[in-house]
């Protein structure tokens, strides 16, 4: 139902209003985390159109298609079916769409493939191979990313190898030929019709770039407002393309970007915090607005305020000062443990109380942690309770083999140049073409700089394989002459029979293989659910485009498919997932575990400030997921590369004031040896200090004349001697060999008795 006049603007706060209603000339809108930002971006949208703009002179660019289709049904419920025609989507679903019409004039066809990140490392393999170079050496992954980061900051294969600095760095890291690898790499893409997801950017700038007076400026015609949301998260080329989109140069710069510095955490996929830092300088003498939306909605706050010191501690920033009126609610909860399995129980035990206690459903509580795989510890105690639970960040479901091979397939008949699909498939199932007839193949094609498609009429194969090569040809050319009239999932069926994938899977009985024909069968649903759905995403100027039920229109949905995408909720279980993917959720409580030194933060992030502040907002992104209740975790040893490694306390946790934590016992923050067993087991602790306290910072023994004792000499009864703690006697010592665990009581200290892992302990015994 379509809301009339304004009173949709009296759904919004003094500041979100401003933020909706002034439209013309660039503005910068702070969003703090459970600030409103996605009402503000959506109602901006619709007060556009309801002001009078048409909905197709107006671009929304976002990050994942399902942000791009929620904000779409928000805005039609203010303006109805206009909503649809808003140019709304990911940078690279837009992005593609404009290549779709334009890329012929770069030397593209229309129909080009987007390579995935699977097809990018095997033809960066490939290629890697062809040069007879050390694989192990030249690793398909890092050279990937190496390429993907100069691509998305402007870098070509020419610009790459002319700079001297690149090349030292390549001849520093062992592998001098990355700008060969770099230039063939972009070579075999254009010579196979291909896009990677960095193309699709890269290319768009070279589009623009190349054709101010026809493309660019029909473009910056079209779009008379650009907003982008989550604006922290963009890479230099993104930015790039929107300014000269919004004519950066010129009289027209109607642009609203929308964003938070302390939540930018994708360093590691070449997002630069610059962008958002950098912004209302460069659109300052352009008369920008600056609007700051502070008053979280979502959290407690206990939550607010301790993320808000928290994110103090980090160097340049946007200043804002977040607060709540959702009342002070529940301390955070510090949970310490002796080991991670320990932890796992302990978070486990205290999720059972939470249900109990506050009556919370399994889907309102969240386990967030810095690596995929810590997962394990704790859905093997959730089992244990039986906690329904569900993992975020396994194998997607488009990445599974019998999937990808149909994909391949599809692929293929929409794109015959398409040089990783047709590796892929042109034996399997198998045909009776080899391995050395595929790389001969390969090889005429590299010699003549066509593709292995283009090759096959000049290889002249002949006995089973020239019959199979010939027949592997009429199947793909009939089927691409089908596509003229038949629909994706017509296709998609021809194929799957022709081509024996069906069958083949049919063979295997195995509960393995019957799970594989299951895959495919949810695939070619999927197709035809693509084709029968109304059309929900129009692609037109001022008129409404008849839906687009093409193979290659569904090919190109699929492949921009985002990470987030398929996180549907479609039960009542514990989320577990990294923080990186709970950003824009939220949770009733929130558990952020293994907050250990060089865990969370990383010991990748360590070396350097930028990193150190990166990690830190990390944290201040899981923290902020919370809405009532917050808990954090850590534990004093942990498994990791197959051995027992003792952890310090995360940094920051220190960095939480005391008023906002939960205090049991007026624990101190660990000091290194210090394990959490003491008074017979691990406890909900807190009250850490900041700085550290004299006791543990004070060097209570001179390390020039301490000689450490072997730790299986220790025994109850000896006097010791600790670097930190002085004089102790050892009270008790218990655990298996190899992993004693000793009971001390220390001479001059506030907190005198002591548990310590011997294995990681330096004592002297006295």
């Amino acid at each position: 139902m379509t809301t009339t006049g304004g009173s949709y603007l009296e759904q919004l706060n003094d500041v979100q209003r401003q933020a909706v209603t002034n439209t013309d000339g660039p503005v910068l809108v702070v969003a703090g985390p459970g600030s409103g930002k996605t009402r503000v971006l959506t109602f901006r949208i619709a007060h556009l159109i309801e002001k009078g703009t048409a909905p197709w002179e107006i671009l929304s660019l976002t990050f994942t298609n399902k942000a791009a289709r929620e904000m779409k049904e928000r805005i039609s419920k203010v303006v109805g079916s206009r909503a649809e025609r808003v140019w709304a989507g990911t940078f690279h679903s837009i992005f593609a769409r404009i290549l779709r019409v334009e890329a012929e004039k770069i030397g593209y066809p229309s129909n080009f493939t987007i390579y995935d990140s699977d097809d990018t490392k095997s033809l960066v393999s490939t290629i890697i191979k062809e040069m007879n170079l050390d694989k192990n050496v030249y690793n398909a992954n890092s050279i990937r990313s190496r390429i993907s980061s100069a691509k998305s900051n402007l870098i070509t294969p020419k610009l790459y190898a002319d700079n001297e600095e690149f090349r030292a760095q390549d001849r520093m890291a062992k592998v001098p030929h990355l700008a060969t690898i770099y230039q063939k790499y972009v070579m075999r893409c254009k010579r196979a019709g291909a896009m990677d997801f960095d193309d699709l950017l890269y290319r768009l700038f070279e589009l623009l770039q190349k054709n101010p007076d026809n493309v660019l400026e029909k473009y910056r015609k079209k779009f008379k407002y650009i907003l982008v949301d989550e604006f922290q998260d963009t890479n230099t080329l993104q930015y790039a393309i929107v300014r000269k989109l919004v004519n950066y140069e010129g009289s027209d710069r109607n642009i609203c970007v929308v964003g938070d510095d302390a939540q930018s955490i994708y360093a590691f996929r070449g997002a630069t915090i610059q962008n958002i830092l950098d912004f209302e300088e460069d659109f300052q003498k352009h008369g920008i607005k600056v609007f700051k939306l502070e008053q979280n909605y979502r959290s407690t706050d206990h939550i607010v305020q301790a993320a808000n010191e928290l994110i103090t501690y980090n160097a340049r920033q946007i200043p804002k000062r977040i607060w709540s009126d959702k009342g002070e609610g529940q301390r955070i909860r510090i949970i310490k443990a002796m080991t991670d399995s320990e932890e796992g129980k302990r978070v486990s035990d205290t999720i059972m109380e939470q249900k109990n206690r506050f009556h919370l459903s399994n889907s309102d509580i969240a386990i967030l942690y810095r690596t995929n795989s810590q997962s394990r510890i704790f859905e093997e105690h959730l089992r244990r309770l039986s906690i329904p639970y569900r993992v975020f960040g396994g194998l997607s479901f488009y990445q599974r083999k019998e999937v990808k091979d149909l994909i391949a397939y599809l692929r293929l008949i929409v794109n015959p140049r398409d040089e990783e699909a047709f590796r892929r498939v042109i034996n399997f199932p198998k045909r009776g073409i080899g391995n050395s007839t595929i790389e001969k193949i390969a090889n005429l094609a590299n010699s003549k700089g066509i593709s292995m498609w283009d090759a096959l009429p000049e290889f002249g194969a002949s006995g089973r394989s020239g019959k199979s090569i010939a027949d592997f040809v009429d199947m793909i050319t009939k089927s691409a002459k089908r596509a003229d009239t038949a629909n994706a999932y017509e296709l998609a069926i021809y194929i799957a029979k022709r081509s024996g994938l069906i069958d083949l899977l049919k063979s295997d009985t195995t509960v393995e293989g019957m799970g594989r024909l299951e895959n495919l069968n949810a695939l070619l649903d999927g197709i035809n659910a693509f084709v029968e759905e109304e059309a929900t995403d129009v692609i037109g100027t001022e008129g409404t485009a008849p839906p687009d039920k093409s193979l290659a229109s569904y090919l190109q949905n699929i492949a921009l498919l985002t990470d987030f995408d398929n996180n549907e909720n479609d039960g009542d279980h514990i989320t577990l997932m990294s923080v990186h993917s709970a950003k824009g959720l939220e949770f009733k409580s929130v558990f952020v575990v293994g907050l250990e030194e060089k865990l969370f933060p990383s010991y990748m992030s360590m070396d350097s400030i930028e990193g150190l502040d990166e990690e830190r907002r990390l944290f201040y992104v899981a923290v902020t997921r919370a809405e009532q209740f917050l808990t954090l975790s850590y534990a004093n040893a942990r498994y990791r590369y197959g051995s027992m490694r003792y952890n310090e306390p995360s940094r920051f946790l220190e960095e939480i004031p005391r008023q906002h934590v939960e205090s049991t016992a007026g624990v101190r923050s660990a000091s290194p040896e210090m394990s959490s067993m003491s008074n017979g087991g691990a406890r909900i602790q807190g009250n850490f200090s900041r700085p550290r306290s004299a006791e543990t910072s004070k060097v209570k023994v001179d390390p020039s004349t301490f000689k450490p004792s072997p730790h299986e000499s220790i025994e109850a009864g000896m006097r010791v001697l600790h670097l930190k703690f002085g004089e102790g006697k050892v009270i008790s010592v218990d655990g298996g060999k190899g992993n004693r665990v000793a009971t001390i009581h220390f001479k001059d200290v506030d907190n005198p008795q002591r548990r310590i892992m011997l294995k990681f302990a330096k004592l002297q015994i006295l």
